[in-house]
């Protein structure tokens, strides 16, 4: 039976109307939810009870909301102003700065080192430090989904977007340096989805068949892992995402149907086995794929899904992620009917998982502060603390430097405390960047382009 098929007598939930947009965080413990009102702040710290950290209703129609890992830090895009990027301090409720660009802003990727903002023919590749805007890629291929991913790892800051519009090459860029690294041929269709992991080593891609996603190693660019998602019809895939640790990559699409691939190094031994039967007949099948057609011979080489989940709806647009939460891993499901869905996942044995919550993102009750949900689930940090926090991920204690005006690099290198005692700081927190030197710089430069 096709694991694909839908549920023919299920009741299918429903798109629910003012929910436009849902994004997690970079470390997968905020869930961001834009609305036609505004856009709110999920805590993802509990399975028992999803809390709200924020909500705002000064911004309607938001169509684009990203949050700086747990900082206060958020970058908002409106359909009343799709041009213009706005960056809040949202436990203040002041506006950091805001920039405008020759066309609607399609997607928005930012880790503690850059802010790119995704246009459908250029990128923009920001300081966030300061904001400052240090490149402009103009020579990119029709990209109408504002597809691109940026590695969540600062000491590499790697972004990678389609090199072509018809077939499936990705351009790995590195956004600290401002130089590109290779071009990677991933498929022959053009690219659906792309993602790094957490350390920004591997980086996985789904064409628009969806039926294959392939894991590159990067920066050097080489194949490592290829999974088949499905064989019987082509799909769109709607998240791409590996778990924290990179064991696990999820693939969620418009059927309701979830994949999690395992990232497994397989030990080749058998050379040192002794002679068998079996043996003899595995060395013989795997001699015979060097003759058959290379779509049969990959078809053979696929490996399949470690463990899937099967929704109760098809076609709604959701968002998957890999995380842990209360030290167990968690697959978690928000989609356009209303709710986050939150799984089970075994990971020594796979299989179906267990749908064990299921949350309303409609009327949430907001995150009080008492000694139990501290415990629970920490409040926001600053933005400068989160900026200037060491890195949890495995990397060098420092990272490359830019001059403070944000435009040339000096090729020396600047401790990770230093970003956090700049010479210009906002307000009483000792945060950056500076409301009033962005301002500035947005009323008299424009349209940065």
């Amino acid at each position: 039976m096709d694991p694909d098929r839908g549920l023919e007598n299920a009741e299918a939930p429903a798109a629910v109307e003012g929910l436009t947009c849902f994004s997690y965080n970079q470390d997968c413990t905020s869930l961001a939810v834009g609305t036609q009102a505004g856009y709110k702040l999920f805590s993802l710290g509990s399975v028992e009870q999803l809390d709200t950290v924020h909500e705002s209703g000064e911004t309607p129609e938001v169509y684009i909301i990203e949050r700086l890992f747990s900082s206060s830090l958020v970058v908002v895009v409106s359909h009343t102003k799709p041009r213009q990027m706005n960056v809040y301090h949202f436990k203040k409720g002041t506006e950091i700065c805001n920039y405008s660009y020759s066309s609607n802003i399609l997607s928005i990727r930012l880790n503690r080192q850059r802010l790119i903002v995704c246009l459908e023919e250029s990128i923009f590749v920001h300081n966030i430090k300061d904001m400052k805007l240090l490149m402009t890629l103009l020579e990119v291929p029709h990209n109408p989904a504002g597809l691109c991913a940026l590695s969540i790892n600062h000491s590499n800051s790697y972004l990678a977007y389609p090199a072509s519009s018809t077939t499936g090459e990705i351009m790995l860029y590195d956004a600290n340096y401002l130089k590109t690294v290779c071009t990677i041929l991933a498929h022959d269709s053009p690219l659906a989805a792309i993602t790094f992991n957490s350390t920004g080593s591997r980086l996985a891609s789904a064409s628009e068949k969806g039926t294959v996603i392939r894991v590159f190693s990067t920066p050097e660019g080489e194949k490592l892992y290829e999974f088949r998602r499905g064989m019987k019809r082509y799909v769109n895939i709607s998240s791409l995402v590996f778990s924290m640790d990179s064991q696990f990559l999820c693939a969620s699409s418009n059927t309701e149907t979830v994949h999690i691939f395992k990232l497994e190094h397989v030990v080749d031994s058998r050379s040192d086995q002794a002679p068998t039967w079996s043996g003899y007949m595995g060395k013989m099948f795997m001699a015979a794929t060097n003759y058959l057609p290379a779509q049969v011979s990959d078809m053979m080489n696929q490996d399949r899904a470690f463990a899937t989940v099967r929704l109760n709806f098809s076609g709604l647009k959701n968002v998957c992620t890999l995380a842990t939460i209360q030290k167990l891993p968690r697959l978690l499901v928000a989609s356009s009917d209303g709710h986050l869905y939150i799984y089970n996942l075994d990971p020594q044995d796979g299989g179906e998982c267990v749908l064990i919550k299921k949350h309303s993102l409609c009327g949430v009750e907001k995150l009080e502060v008492n000694p139990e949900s501290d415990q629970r689930s920490p409040l926001p940090q600053s933005y400068a603390a989160t900026v200037a926090r060491p890195s949890l991920l495995p990397s060098s204690s420092s990272m490359p430097g830019y001059s403070e005006d944000g435009g040339t690099l000096r090729g020396e290198v600047i401790p990770e405390h230093e970003f956090a005692a700049g010479p210009v700081c906002l307000d009483d927190e000792n945060e950056f960047p500076p409301i009033s030197l962005c301002r500035e710089n947005q009323n008299s430069k424009g349209d940065p382009s």
